[in-house]
């Protein structure tokens, strides 16, 4: 059997703990938000740059994990570790951090995330390459608490999806009126003490967050749980905080919620900066593609049993079949005036060089 003819690996979509398959409707959820509140499982994935896609699924099971059985996968691959290209270079990096500081010290802004996308070729016929094989091998090599993978054919009703994420990085949790955030900001080396640099970076964007919320949420309810957590992941620590909220009743569970929370917090402040608007500006002016769903949100909405969990779409890999097929994969790092160009640069290496080396077939191209 081909293994586009695998239904878990064409019009499927698993997550930590849930498992959805046969597509049947889809939604425009910026045009229709109120469509996410009124019933039924949806699977969804928004862009960096406000593009809300929702489809809702018709068979949905809770499982243990988005695993698969082992013996199910198939080998995966992918292209050659030196086939990887950048967006932005070294060199135009680094002057972007430059001029994100000049930035910073002119007070336009406090911080900003500057990112770049990677990516390589990568052919396959539709609904793409087999990207249960690719959770597998991230799931071995790289466990995230908010791992997915979506795959949705493109058809004259809908639009397609290709995505396998291995985030670490909470967006937006709701269950009944409570509503979280966990932003990530500080990242090191495992064993390597985070900076002060992290540290208030993490504040700032936790006070980002706590005003995000603000917007949707009950007067005095919104509380700050965890501040400045180190939770170590493969190969790296980060620094994560976590704030909460109570839905306010004009928003819990009514046509007008979905669009209130997207409205309010997107895109998440933890990959965007500080004040967003500015930040928004600055990171349109400095990179030269747009980032898709890194960045974005990725997730399921269950309106019958009214609960949701979005991760932030980082540790993401997503195919599109554009020149070919091209398979990306995007990093960044937070600046702020206490930044070195030169150690933000390293973190964008150190969050993609594990993952990048797990997507990667050494045979492949050569």
């Amino acid at each position: 059997m081909n293994w586009s003819d695998d239904p878990r690996r064409r019009g499927s979509a698993a997550f930590r703990g849930v498992r959805a398959s046969r597509p049947v409707e889809h939604v425009d959820a910026v045009e229709h938000p109120e469509r996410l509140a009124a019933g039924g499982f949806w699977v969804v994935v928004a862009t960096f740059e406000g593009r809300i896609d929702a489809w809702r699924f018709a068979d949905v099971e809770r499982a243990p994990d988005v695993r698969e059985p082992p013996e199910a996968a198939r080998a995966w691959l992918g292209p050659a570790r030196s086939a990887w290209e950048s967006s932005l270079d070294e060199s135009r990096y680094l002057a972007g951090v430059e001029a994100i500081r000049a930035d910073i010290h002119e007070g336009d802004v406090y911080q900003v995330n500057l990112c770049r996308v990677l990516r390589a070729s990568l052919p396959a016929s539709a609904p793409g390459p087999d990207a249960v094989a690719l959770s597998h091998v991230l799931s071995r090599g790289n466990p995230a608490r908010h791992a997915a993978r979506i795959v949705i054919p493109e058809s004259a009703s809908m639009p397609g999806a290709w995505i396998v994420s291995a985030s670490p990085e909470l967006y937006l949790r709701v269950d009944g009126g409570a509503v979280s955030s966990s932003p990530i900001k500080g990242t090191a080396a495992l064993g390597v003490p985070m900076l002060h640099k992290d540290e208030a970076e993490n504040v700032m964007i936790t006070d980002l967050i706590r005003n995000d919320l603000s917007h949707v949420a009950e007067p005095g309810s919104v509380a700050v749980p965890e501040l400045l957590g180190v939770h170590e992941h493969p190969g790296l620590a980060h620094l994560q905080s976590t704030v909460s909220a109570r839905l306010s009743p004009t928003f819990e569970w009514t046509g007008a919620m979905w669009g209130a929370l997207f409205g309010g917090t997107f895109p998440p402040g933890s990959v965007s900066g500080a004040p967003k608007a500015s930040a928004l500006r600055i990171i349109a002016r400095e990179e030269p593609v747009a980032r898709g769903p890194y960045c974005g949100a990725i997730g399921w909405i269950d309106a019958d049993t009214r609960t949701a969990e979005l991760a932030v779409g980082i540790r993401t890999f997503w195919w599109e079949n554009d020149a070919g097929g091209t398979l990306r994969f995007g990093t960044g790092a937070g600046i702020t005036w206490g930044s070195e160009p030169a150690a933000e640069w390293e973190e964008t290496e150190l969050k993609a060089r594990r993952l990048i080396g797990l997507a990667s077939t050494a045979t492949m191209g050569t």
